[in-house]
């Protein structure tokens, strides 16, 4: 099981300024070590403008700046002439037929992965394809969320058993949770993140899963 597992920063963002983005964004990264960061373009039914591609451009370019990866949600128009490291492909049903037909377009040396929600199958056929990590997710339509992370947790460490492809946990609710799926073997941890959340409660949510990471650390 790996010692040194990372942050993986999943931040999300929705019509609006820079400022507020930029300055949560900021915060969170100066608050721990981060591996690498997604930016997640998430659509608010409510917004009369979709993301404005500058503020998108903005925050990958503050992330390079801290020597952070960084990704953009497939999908995203341009993704690359954002300055994106590469694209993360999300759960859907056919998360590896998108995978495939992104991997075919991408430029050389794109960094791309992608969620196989609770799939053996998905994950392994993802692997196969050259996905650059398989993350293994909690799919929003599942209701009983409990039994979920626990079919996480046998998932991360069956594949960090067999696999040599990074694994990433997404939907990482919590601290305890996130100290859970690095014994299981993830290499990295999602921290969950939006532009509108208050910059002390982003710091603090870094901090927290950061230090369940290096309790791990010293407890190996």
């Amino acid at each position: 099981m790996p010692s040194d597992a990372s942050l993986y920063l999943d931040f999300a963002i929705t019509a609006g300024p820079l400022e507020p983005a930029r300055e949560t964004l900021t915060a969170a990264l100066e608050a721990a070590p981060v591996g690498s960061v997604l930016i997640r373009l998430h659509p608010d039914p409510g917004a009369d403008a979709a993301v404005d591609t500058a503020v998108v451009r903005a925050l990958v370019a503050l992330a390079k700046k801290k020597g952070v990866a960084v990704l953009v949600l497939a999908g995203a128009a341009h993704a690359y002439e954002l300055g994106a490291d590469g694209m993360h492909v999300p759960w859907s049903r056919d998360v590896v037929g998108q995978f495939k037909a992104l991997r075919g377009v991408a430029p050389k040396g794109a960094i791309i992965g992608a969620d196989a929600g609770r799939s053996r199958q998905d994950a392994m056929e993802l692997g196969e394809a050259g996905a650059d990590y398989v993350a293994f997710g909690i799919p929003p339509h599942v209701e009983d969320r409990h039994r979920a992370g626990e079919r996480q947790i046998d998932l991360i460490s069956w594949w960090s058993q067999i696999f040599e492809v990074p694994c990433v946990a997404f939907d990482v609710t919590d601290a305890e949770q996130a100290r859970h799926v690095v014994e299981a073997g993830a290499d990295f941890v999602a921290v969950a993140l939006t532009q509108n959340d208050p910059v002390r409660d982003a710091v603090e949510r870094v901090r927290a899963f950061s230090d369940a990471l290096k309790m791990h650390e010293r407890s190996e």
